[in-house]
């Protein structure tokens, strides 16, 4: 069966929230009797005017979020002339402003802007994972942060942390013996964050971890060994010319704002 109604949703944005709650309220009826049609981006009164008239035949009836004021008053204006009109947005809108005491900005596409972000976040967290522990090194120029540290140093919780705040960050284990990636020196050192903790405190976390691995490594967690690990870490890190950030004792949501501050501070410098 044909359509017979036709549901039009009326935005000065791209009109997805109204077309949600148009196809939940559908869904109550027989859907094959309705169509849904967009009419987004709608700008000026007479655009709408426009737009409204031409759509507006035998049978008509919109679902308008209009964040702009004029333009909503303005549809209250043709639904009070008797266009079939219900404001999704508007309502919702009015009543958190009269409780909070606080006015909307009334920006367009609000929602999507936050979208956008959450798949931000998204991204950087897939990108925190495919650059953990040292892989994928010919990427880290396209890190906003890059990590550095001895096993142990809270490189990947940190990691994690700065992505969901949608920073795309990687971390390189320092190793002894073993010579960092080349592109580790070929980056900017303001994104650079060397990870440093006390030697009894790297070696209570190494002892306790090998404990829970129901394993043993030689020197893994002596003191002397780790105290010649840090200072060789500490020499990369000076080669580097990078932040020295102490984790030992911190939570990770401390150390994480600390080089948010100098990540962002830096960024600024350069602008």
């Amino acid at each position: 069966m044909e359509p017979t109604y036709t549901v039009h949703i009326l935005s000065d944005s791209l009109g997805e929230t109204a077309e949600m709650v148009a196809r939940a309220a559908i869904a109550q009826f027989d859907g094959d009797a309705f169509r849904i049609e967009r009419l987004p981006r709608v700008r000026t009164a007479e655009e709408l005017r426009s737009t409204v008239r031409s759509h507006c035949g035998r049978w008509c009836l919109f679902l308008y979020t209009l964040v702009d004021e004029s333009l909503r008053q303005e549809m209250e204006t043709l639904c009070a002339g008797g266009v079939n009109g219900v404001d999704v947005l508007g309502p919702a809108v009015r009543t958190i402003e009269r409780v909070t005491g606080i006015a909307a900005s009334g920006e367009p596409g609000a929602v999507r802007r936050t979208d956008e972000e959450y798949f931000e976040r998204i991204e950087a967290m897939e990108f925190a994972v495919k650059h953990d522990d040292g892989r994928n090194p010919q990427d880290l120029a396209e890190a906003d942060v890059v990590l550095i540290g001895v096993s142990r140093s809270s490189k990947t919780p940190l990691a994690m942390y700065l992505a969901f705040k949608g920073y795309r960050a990687a971390n390189v284990p320092l190793a002894p013996g073993v010579e960092p990636p080349e592109e580790l020196f070929e980056i900017d050192p303001r994104r650079v964050f060397g990870l440093v903790t006390s030697a009894k405190v790297l070696q209570q976390i190494r002892t306790e971890r090998m404990r829970e691995l129901g394993t043993y490594v030689p020197g893994y967690a002596d003191l002397e060994a780790i105290e010649r690990e840090l200072e060789e870490a500490r020499a990369v890190m000076r080669r580097i010319g990078c932040i020295v950030v102490h984790t030992g004792g911190r939570a990770i949501e401390e150390a994480a704002q600390e080089i948010i501050r100098h990540l962002e501070g830096g960024l600024a410098e350069s602008d």
